[in-house]
């Protein structure tokens, strides 16, 4: 039994764990603060109504036109008015011809500007792609010493701070805060909150909470989506309840955040609560809220339910699409969700990433690359989550040179390769039989998590590395980091590569008593597989029947294989026994029991497996292999002609066969063995004969 095919086929979960920020980033992002209000110019403002020439500001559209209104108000001495400076300033620094250079050039050659002048250049910094610029603008204002900063600077810099995760400027600016004593005021008390929760300090953005004498809706709202932003949905129920107590009424935002958390949660129960309260208080269904009911019911498995939501929608956002997109794909509805892509008429990288990783979780991994070709067509930049799931599909199909090319492309788009994306590059090079260069990426990678640890501990165990897959997993855990069930499966996968069953008796005790976790079927399974190939059949028979779970096909396949290893004919039958009964159906459980029967020349008994088959209708399934050539992945069955070089193919694996019998290897079957066609004969053959095959056997053709 290959065990680290049990590590494939949860290769999804890497999918999910890394596409999982991704999708639910699309719902939390509606959780900040909404965009400034367009500028109010207050052009009924006594002081514009006596000199018209400011009036004239608002309708500027272009930096030379202000430069004109500046020339006057210098000739007519009105630049001299601190209120007429102010207003060109903060054209210069908010309107829509704004011009941020020219703004600090005129802030700066002025002598003393007003607070206001300050205050709406570092907005006017806050809210460009220059944020950083606002907090050194700030820095000038105290060295002028001209004005002080009032209640309405801090909530600038500390929105600058959170943007940025500047975590000890706002420190250091929060000091400024009390010192003044601008932290009793609202809108001050509430960016504080913000920024803490922004920066990841929940713990003192509570503190903050709590013994604050003034809060509001706005107070509530930042803690609570503080915590659904940082995954403490639990925390955030609570908060909720609280505010229920203290009579605060929620709006849109606090629904977004508890419904947000019956996601992650994935508490139908409550997430129906907060639904029905939606419709029953009147609150107005906007999108982004549509967006998380969604989102909740699909991840609560009420597909149809969400669905609803969607068609009952008038307008529509990429964020509402690719929502339903990430919904049918969870349920296997692969062509549903592709009508809805298709049917969009504008697409950023969200969408594609969520159509593609669809098809990598069906394993329609050449399609996942076909959407990706088309997603460049389309000239629409991927992201390092476009490229992970582009890497995944090459681990699926184990399609090495599509693999490599990928790499190079990370490479020539200077995309980040950060923990997740180095994680699934090493995981695809372990997959695709290049453990070399897996290794190399590993150790380049600029950080690793336990991720990163189980794909290389895994890899190493596929390529019958042992030791080093068991030295990388020491290593793991001497670093810190927490082994899952994933990594036990890779560990015991090696120990059973390598032969070595008293690393894996004790790796398999450690996982309850040191690491507290509760061994699987698939735990299970491998270690009856590492018992059974060292001949300690018995112990492994009785494994099987002291796990705390009923065994699975696994399990019994494992102990089947051992038996017909080590010739334990009344054992394997046992085995057989039980796989029988679990599948009658399953041709290959006839065709290995016959073959049990063959080696030990008991032929009647094989005739009667043979019969048995027969007579229950089950038909051997014909094997699906594939091949990469050349970056193209071929996949083919038993007399498979449909490659447009069969022929040339045929005719190479008639030369092999020559030449091995003329080696001979081929192998000594009585005439009168019951034979299952010409693939069964020939497959059994060379299963006997393939370890010496493999080792003396020149290939004389080539193999398109």
């Amino acid at each position: 039994m290959n065990n680290f095919h049990a590590i494939n086929l949860k290769s999804i979960r890497l999918i999910l764990k890394i596409t999982k920020p991704l999708f639910s980033s699309l719902h939390t992002r509606s959780l900040a603060p909404h965009k400034q209000k367009p500028t109010n110019w207050n052009t009924t403002h006594s002081f514009v109504l006596q000199n018209p020439l400011l009036s004239l500001l608002e309708k500027c559209k272009s930096l030379s036109q202000l430069k004109q209104i500046q020339a006057q108000t210098i000739i007519t001495g009105l630049i001299s008015d601190g209120f007429a400076l102010s207003r060109l300033i903060a054209f210069c620094a908010i309107s829509e011809s704004k011009d941020l250079h020219y703004c600090t050039n005129i802030l700066f050659k002025t002598e003393n500007p007003n607070v206001f002048s300050w205050n709406v250049a570092i907005r006017g910094f806050s809210e460009s792609d220059k944020m950083r610029e606002a907090v050194f603008l700030y820095k000038r204002m105290l060295r002028n010493g001209g004005s002080r900063p009032d209640h309405y600077t801090y909530p600038m810099l500390f929105k600058v701070c959170a943007g940025l995760g500047l975590k000890f400027t706002s420190h250091e600016i929060l000091g400024h805060v009390l010192k003044l004593g601008f932290d009793a005021h609202i809108y001050v008390h509430n960016a504080v909150i913000h920024m803490l929760v922004s920066c990841g300090e929940l713990g003192m953005a509570r503190k903050v909470f709590d013994e604050s004498c003034v809060r509001d809706l706005v107070s509530w709202n930042s803690l609570i989506n503080g915590y659904v932003r940082s995954g403490f949905s639990r925390e955030a129920i609570r908060l909720y309840r609280d505010m229920e107590l203290e009579g605060v009424q929620p709006d849109e935002v606090t629904m977004i955040g508890m419904v947000s958390s019956c996601a992650h949660l994935e508490d139908l129960n409550l997430g129906r609560e907060f639904h029905r309260y939606i419709d029953e208080s009147g609150m107005n269904l906007t999108v982004p809220l549509a967006n998380v009911l969604m989102d909740m019911y699909i991840k609560c498995g009420k597909l149809e339910v969400a669905k609803a939501i969607f068609d009952y929608m008038t307008k529509k956002t990429i964020v509402s699409c690719t929502t339903m997109i990430v919904g049918y794909a969870k349920f296997g509805f692969l062509d549903t969700a592709r009508k809805i892509f298709c049917e969009m008429p504008e697409k950023d990288v969200f969408p594609w990433n969520a159509i593609i990783g669809g098809y990598v979780q069906a394993k329609r991994s050449k399609e996942a690359l076909a959407l990706f070709h088309e997603m460049q067509a389309s000239n629409v930049k991927p992201d390092e989550v476009t490229m992970v799931l582009c890497l995944s599909a090459c681990s699926q199909l184990g399609a090495l040179d599509v693999g490599i090319w990928i790499h190079h492309f990370i490479e020539k788009k200077n995309l980040y390769l950060n923990v997740v994306l180095g994680t699934a590059l090493v995981d695809m090079y372990a997959k695709c039989g290049n453990i070399t260069k897996a290794l190399q990426v590993f150790h380049e990678m600029p950080g690793r998590n336990s991720l990163t640890y189980t794909a290389v501990v895994g890899g190493l165990a596929f390529h019958g590395n042992a030791r080093d897959a068991i030295s990388y997993f020491s290593e793991m855990i001497d670093v810190g980091l927490k082994p899952d069930e994933i990594t036990f499966l890779g560990v015991l996968s090696a120990c059973c590569h390598g032969g070595l069953v008293d690393e894996g008796r004790k790796y398999f005790a450690q996982m309850s008593s040191k690491f507290s976790l509760s061994p699987q079927l698939k735990h299970y399974s491998c270690m009856v597989d590492l018992l059974g190939r060292a001949g300690l059949l018995e112990e492994a028979e009785q494994l099987i029947r002291s796990m705390p779970m009923e065994a699975d096909a696994v399990a019994w396949s494992a102990l089947f294989f051992a038996c017909r290893m080590h010739g334990n004919v009344s054992m394997g039958q046992r085995a057989a026994s039980k796989l029988l009964k679990l599948d009658p159906h399953d041709s290959a459980i006839y065709v290995l029991l016959a073959n049990m029967y063959v080696d030990a020349n008991m032929w009647e008994e094989a005739r009667k497996a043979r019969k048995m088959m027969k007579d229950r209708g089950v038909e051997k399934t014909p094997g699906c292999s594939s091949i990469e050539v050349n970056g193209i992945v071929y996949e083919f069955i038993v007399r498979d002609k449909s490659h447009p070089e069969s022929k040339q193919i045929y005719d190479c694996l008639v030369r092999l066969t020559k030449q091995a019998e003329v080696a001979g290897y081929m192998a000594d079957v009585p005439a009168d063995v019951p034979t299952y066609g010409d693939d069964f004969l020939s497959g059994f053959a060379l299963e006997k004969q393939w370890p010496a095959l493999h080792g003396s056997m020149q290939t004389t053709c080539s193999i398109p």
